[in-house]
Formats: structure tokens, C-alpha cells, sequence
């Protein structure tokens, strides 16, 4: 079968590069959705902070969702983002269903920067040899992602020294 996006790489970098840049995709896709179920269930005295900044993280998730997305195309991989790979390839956890306490949220949110973030941190390695164009992507997401992280530890740390010196 003849393929109608050729690549630029070998057909080893692309494969490499592929997987990296298709296992970025699911986990950037699943994240956004884990957060705006949270998004959609949240209560609690924090509510319009923690759900301003849930849209924030939905923006950054989604931004780089169609980057990531786009740079598998440009090398010709197909991504593939459907709702059944996404949910049996994902390493982001599950949000809990029903209404879900700010605090809790917080805490999952924190965690699942923390788990994307480790994800993604080997594939910068991964693809130092065979694309240096999606490793410097993948250096501009752990970034944003990062500093989410921060942001989302930082809140979380409120409410554990609210639960210590009570």
C-alpha cells in the first residue's frame, strides 16, 4: 500500500519518533478529558479557582494534543486519537465519577501532572537520535507541564498543612 504522507526520517526514526509522538498523544488526550470531568463535578469552597485552573490545564492539554498530533502527520505516522486507544493506552489514572471535592481534585490533578511528566521525560531521550525536531517539542510540553504541576502541588500543599495543624 502506498502511503500519502511520506517521511522525512528513516523508516526506524519514524517508527521511534511514532511511537513516541503517538503514546505523547493519548496520554495529552486523556489528560484534558480527566480534567474537564473534574471541571464538570466540582465542588467545594475552592470551586471557582480550582475550576478556572482546570480550564487553564484543558488548553495547554488540548494546545499540544494538536501538535503532537500534527508533528506525527508531518512525518507520516497517522494519529490516532480515538476514544478506544486513548482509554486502553493512556497511563493518565481515572478521574472518580460523581462530585468530586476540590481538595480531591486537587490531589489527582497533582498526580497526574506528576505521572505525564515522568511519561513523557524518557521519550525526550528516546528521540534525541532519531528526531530532534518532536525531542524539542516534547522539552516544550514537559515544561508546560511541569510548571502545571508546580502550580497544582502548590495548592495541594495548602490543604495539607490545613489537615496538619488541625
Amino acid at each position: 500500500m502506498v502511503e500519502p504522507i511520506s517521511s522525512v526520517l528513516d523508516d526506524q526514526a519514524r517508527d521511534t519518533t511514532g511511537g513516541a509522538l503517538q503514546a505523547t498523544l493519548v496520554d495529552l488526550l486523556d489528560l484534558s478529558l480527566e480534567a474537564k470531568q473534574a471541571h464538570w463535578n466540582l465542588v467545594g469552597r475552592q470551586f471557582h479557582d480550582v475550576h478556572q485552573h482546570l480550564d487553564e490545564l484543558v488548553g495547554v492539554a488540548r494546545q499540544y494534543s494538536d501538535q503532537v498530533a500534527e508533528r506525527a502527520a508531518a512525518i507520516g505516522v497517522p494519529p490516532d486519537g480515538r476514544a478506544a486507544t486513548v482509554a486502553a493506552q493512556s497511563g493518565i489514572p481515572q478521574m472518580n465519577d460523581g462530585w468530586l471535592k476540590d481538595r480531591d481534585v486537587i490531589r489527582q490533578i497533582a498526580e497526574s501532572l506528576d505521572i505525564a511528566v515522568r511519561r513523557i521525560r524518557p521519550r525526550i531521550q528516546e528521540t534525541e537520535k532519531s528526531d530532534l525536531v518532536t525531542q524539542d517539542l516534547f522539552i516544550e510540553i514537559t515544561g508546560q507541564l511541569e510548571q502545571a504541576r508546580w502550580m497544582w502541588q502548590a495548592q495541594n500543599a495548602g490543604y495539607e498543612s490545613e489537615t496538619s495543624a488541625g
